[in-house]
């Protein structure tokens, strides 16, 4: 998968897994909720920490006052007892600033700036707090005034609220992380531990859907574990529905396998019973002809009598061959790739091309095999058999005057590979599909006249594959090509090497 796929699907979460998507809403219903108990606790103390600074503020001015106006003569507001570190004082007396400074740790006064002095004649003088920023820090200020006429401002610093606000903020910031970490390792252990069951029955499910089940005998023996398949929970009621579903297929394989056994049975027991009847025709029809004086009318219904019984044999022993492919689906027939005798293709390939050549003169025909031997594990029978099926398949299917050419090679690990092609119109897309399915016939596919019983290429297919090979076709105006790959020559183990000498 590709960085920018992997990138797409990540921000779309409907193609995540379950499990990471509960995964993520947790985290993230967690993530609202410390926000929320992390909002609540900074305004709790914030409202808390900023009532207890106006209260130290109130009571700091309540002592300035009274000492300030305590004595007839004007006093420095700075001097008075329980005076804090940090603590602002300052006189507003006709729009002019007295006395101001801030009362340092070491118990010195500093001084205040000319706009300081501005910022302090700014305030309202209604003894309500306000905050504002100094050139030695922030601080919550209040001016009322003084029997004298004068406005007395007293101010504290707001850096230890600050500090505490933030310590808190901190605090709640690495908790949350810290929690929301480790319940996300702690959730995605238990969330991918309940989702287990259904990993298993995905898993299940998956192994049927890559069975053959359209033909043969299929042994479907996947079942969810009964762990998983146990009733009384979503997950195990699934499972045991998929497992009640895939007995109630497993029966319906064995039923439509005994239909098929039935039916292919009675295909050879009919075709081979057909043989004798089909003799005795052919064998009378000979005789009428040439014992017998008959009309011309009479000779022409004669050679359609003989025409016909000879089609007939010819569909007889394709259903038997059929048969008889069926019968050894699981085993080796004769010349089968476990075979240790090999067969030459060259010749036959020139044998069956020229008989063609011989049978269809409308038709052009080629071939090309190569100098040296090309072997298979399949014996000349067989091999005859695909040979005049592909051939006569592609005379019968293309007009007079296609070019048909058989080319032989042999790949580099010995395997023989047979090419059939024809420069013909091409095979219809929708034929292709089913092209190798038995009786399938689709005579405006390609052009041509003559019938075919839809059993040629089925039988290709079966022999090929009954021999350890494959076939395979592809097609488009032109150019259609049937392609079969055969085993070479089987590989006789010889004795092991000398050992090296010391």
């Amino acid at each position: 998968m590709t960085p920018a796929v992997t990138k797409l699907k990540a921000l779309h979460p409907g193609s995540w897994h379950l499990s990471t998507r509960l995964v993520v809403v947790m985290l993230a219903l967690l993530t609202v909720i410390c926000a929320l108990v992390g909002m609540v606790a900074y305004t709790t103390l914030s409202v808390t920490a900023n009532s207890q600074l106006d209260t130290a503020v109130q009571q700091a001015s309540v002592r300035t006052a009274a000492y300030y106006t305590g004595s007839p003569t004007q006093r420095d507001p700075l001097d008075a007892r329980a005076t804090s570190a940090g603590q602002l004082s300052a006189v507003l007396s006709d729009a002019v600033v007295h006395y101001a400074g801030i009362l340092a740790a070491d118990g010195t006064r500093k001084q205040l700036t000319l706009a300081d002095a501005t910022v302090l004649a700014a305030l309202p003088t209604d003894g309500s707090f306000v905050d504002k920023t100094l050139t030695l820090g922030d601080y919550r200020l209040q001016a009322q005034a003084v029997p004298d006429g004068s406005i007395l401002i007293t101010g504290l610093p707001r850096t230890a609220t600050e500090q505490t606000l933030s310590t808190l903020v901190l605090s709640i910031g690495l908790v949350s992380l810290a929690g929301l970490m480790a319940l996300g390792w702690a959730g995605t252990a238990i969330i991918r531990r309940n989702l287990r069951p259904l990993a298993q029955l995905s898993e299940t499910a998956t192994k049927v859907s890559t069975l053959r089940l359209d033909a043969g005998e299929v042994a479907l023996s996947a079942r969810v574990p009964d762990t998983v398949a146990h009733p009384g929970t979503e997950v195990g009621n699934v499972g045991s529905a998929f497992n009640a579903m895939l007995d109630n297929v497993s029966h319906a394989l064995e039923a439509r396998q005994l239909s098929e056994t039935k039916l292919r049975r009675f295909v050879a027991d009919a075709s081979h019973e057909l043989r004798t009847p089909l003799t005795a025709i052919r064998g009378y029809a000979e005789l009428l002809s040439m014992t017998e004086p008959l009309s011309e009318d009479g000779q022409v219904s004669l050679g359609r009598v003989q025409d016909q019984s000879v089609r007939m044999s010819r569909l007889v022993e394709d259903l038997l061959t059929l048969a008889r492919l069926d019968e050894t689906r699981n085993g080796a027939v004769q010349g089968a790739s476990s075979a240790t005798k090999t067969t030459n293709v060259s010749p036959l390939v020139m044998e069956a091309v020229s008989d063609l050549q011989v049978a269809t003169p409308d038709h052009m025909w080629t071939f090309s095999v190569p100098d040296e031997a090309v072997d298979s594990c399949t014996d000349g029978g067989t091999l005859r058999q695909i040979l005049l099926n592909l051939l006569s398949n592609a005379a019968k299917h293309t007009p007079a005057g296609t070019l048909v050419d058989t080319t032989l090679s042999k790949e580099d690990d010995g395997s023989c590979v047979l090419k059939i092609s024809d420069n013909g119109p091409g095979i219809d897309p929708e034929f292709q599909k089913i092209i190798f399915d038995r009786f399938s016939r689709a005579d405006t596919a390609r052009t041509g006249t003559t019938g075919s019983t839809g059993l040629g290429l089925s039988i290709v297919q079966g022999l090929v594959e009954a021999n350890g090979g494959s076939v395979s076709m592809s097609s488009s105006p032109g150019n259609t090509t049937f392609t079969v790959r055969l085993p070479g020559r089987p590989r006789i183990p010889g004795p092991p090497p000398p050992p090296e000498a010391k």
